[in-house]
């Protein structure tokens, strides 16, 4: 499997020898990106794999690389034969101090939204057994429970029902804030 660092994209940028696509979810994209990378999250790579153009080096980044290299196995079975995953992706980026892009109305990220949706469910649990009836702490039960399946088993099901929400859908173009592209946030 290709891999290349940040640095090797950077040069590939200015090149411009780099087709760039970010595989993470539109939340995570519109808060901060590679100045230039397309969105095509992971899970949609099989349906719109035809927007992306064969016959160049396409780079794939998501997060921090694992993303990316799944992205890089689905393209090569769908035959592109120049694919390249990019090794720490958007942290690597960012840590180098390269400047990223984002959205002027960004949403919170999916890790964020998962922790205010958790511990809103464990306080109304917590709550709603205090003061109406004390059946109610299963609520906060059940969100521990599942806090602790979504760590043993690296999966979150919260998070995969919450990037179906109407606010996490790219139904329209952000506005992007330039003012930011070049700063690293």
């Amino acid at each position: 499997m290709s891999e290349c660092t940040v640095l090797g994209l950077k040069e590939q940028i200015g090149n411009g020898g780099a087709t760039l696509i970010d595989v993470r979810e539109f939340p995570e994209y519109s808060a901060g990106r590679v100045p230039g990378a397309r969105l095509i999250p992971l899970g949609e790579i099989e349906k719109r794999h035809g927007e992306i153009d064969h016959s160049h080096t396409v780079y794939v980044i998501c997060r921090t690389g694992k993303r990316g290299g799944e992205a890089q196995k689905r393209l090569r079975s769908l035959g592109f034969q120049n694919v390249v995953n990019v090794t720490g992706g958007t942290e690597a980026w960012k840590a180098a101090g390269l400047g990223i892009e984002k959205d002027r109305n960004a949403v919170w990220d999916l890790e964020r939204q998962v922790r205010f949706t958790a511990g809103l469910l464990v306080l109304t649990g917590v709550l709603l057994a205090v003061f109406v009836n004390w059946y109610f702490i299963a609520l906060s039960g059940f969100v521990g429970a599942g806090l602790v399946f979504a760590a043993a088993t690296n999966t979150c099901a919260m998070g995969m029902l919450l990037a179906r929400m109407p606010w996490n859908r790219n139904n329209a173009a952000c506005p992007v804030d330039t003012a930011n592209a070049g700063i690293n946030s």
